[in-house]
């Protein structure tokens, strides 16, 4: 396949210098520019809209085996680049790399638009520090089909290359909203008429009572805390209820993303009881 542009020989390029350095978030705030790794992650940032994806790195290895994808990036309006397999082991963050690297623009939505779509099932990420699990949530927010996702000012930036790597694509599925307080995001969503639950191994509420008294099919908001220590005191008692999953087994707890999947799960099956719910496939 004839390369889009010249290859690009050396890792000091400036295209490639600048790609590298959206790796740190001073740089990616800045430019408001973040990566997208692997074949999953640029389809679904070509296909969000013209604009969104702005370059695309490719070794020629990969560019044959998803020339598909290279296609879609032209597409969407992304410059190719093709580069040897030393450029991209430089822009990339993982330790495999998968021979496709994007440049993208911030894509984050206004807590204020989430609000406007009245939203019936909602994450908020509050404290959340592990971008991992960040990433993963809005995967299973994305997957139970929430309508969006809020990260606090506490919690980790969704840019962080691990978050956008765990999000496996889900990051431009669904509206995400970025530094909101958490105070701020609990009233305005009860002040919508969304009931805002707080996710707590020690809640007062079992999730499965909650389920058997048909509370569970109005609009809804999980507030999920951090990974170590959970919610706080002060962001429980903004909830309507504090509700912890019910462990029927041995086990000492679950980790965050398993317990944010159960209760958007839950949510989003009380929501549609009457019309069911698509099968999942894959993983």
């Amino acid at each position: 396949m004839p390369p889009a542009t010249p290859e690009l020989l050396s890792p000091r390029s400036p295209r490639v210098a600048a790609a590298r350095r959206l790796a740190r978030r001073n740089f990616r705030g800045k430019e408001r520019l973040f990566l997208a790794e692997g074949p999953q992650a640029v389809r679904e940032a070509a296909a969000h809209g013209a604009g969104t994806l702005t370059e695309l790195f490719a070794t020629a290895e990969a560019a044959e085996r998803y020339a598909d994808i290279v296609d879609e990036a032209r597409d969407a309006g992304a410059r190719v680049h093709l580069a040897d397999e030393q450029v991209i082991a430089d822009i990339s963050t993982t330790v495999t790399p998968q021979g496709l690297v994007g440049v993208c623009r911030f894509v984050d939505t206004p807590f204020d638009d989430i609000l406007a779509a009245a939203p019936r099932l909602v994450a908020v990420l509050a404290h959340v520090r592990d971008p991992g699990n960040a990433g993963t949530v809005l995967r299973c927010a994305d997957a139970a089909g929430a309508d969006a996702v809020v990260l606090t000012d506490a919690s980790v930036d969704l840019y962080n290359p691990k978050a956008v790597r765990a999000s496996v694509g889900s990051l431009f599925h669904l509206p995400v909203a970025v530094g909101v307080p958490v105070e701020r995001a609990v009233a305005a969503l009860g002040e919508a008429g969304v009931r805002v639950l707080a996710a707590d191994g020690a809640g007062t509420d079992d999730l499965d009572d909650e389920l058997d008294k048909g509370t569970m099919g109005g609009p809804t908001a999980w507030v999920f805390g951090n990974e170590a220590w959970g919610l706080p005191e002060e962001t429980r008692a903004l909830a309507d209820a504090v509700v912890r999953v019910p462990i029927h087994g041995k086990a000492e707890s679950l980790n965050l993303a398993t317990a944010a999947a159960v209760c958007l799960y839950a949510s989003a099956r009380a929501q549609r009881a009457s019309g069911g719910c698509r099968s999942v496939t894959g993983s």
